[in-house]
């Protein structure tokens, strides 16, 4: 499955494209397929996101999203270092797919 991410113009945030919008929740991606490309295009012109890149992800048994690259997986929960600023501070097994 191929999901699109990048960053809101306004705040510079990690957004994911939910099939209509922009989510800071991983979970909320929808698969770009081959509409990837023109999705991307239309957003940037659009102004509504900067640098959008196509990921590969892989949709897990409990229906969530795992990005495939560890650089991705760490973009879709938040700091490492400060598990306190994640997207999910309260849910602690969040980050076992982060690793």
């Amino acid at each position: 499955m191929k999901i699109l991410t990048g960053n809101d113009l306004l705040s510079g945030a990690v957004v994911w494209w939910d099939g209509q919008g922009w989510s800071l929740h991983v979970e909320h991606a929808a698969d770009a397929g081959e509409e990837a490309p023109a999705i991307m295009a239309r957003e940037e012109a659009a102004r509504r996101v900067n640098a959008p890149y196509a990921i590969e992800a892989e949709r897990e048994a409990g229906g969530g999203i795992r990005p495939a690259h560890i650089k991705d997986r760490v973009r879709a929960l938040g700091p490492t270092v400060r598990p306190d600023l994640t997207l999910k501070p309260s849910e602690p097994e969040a980050l076992d797919w982060v690793i």
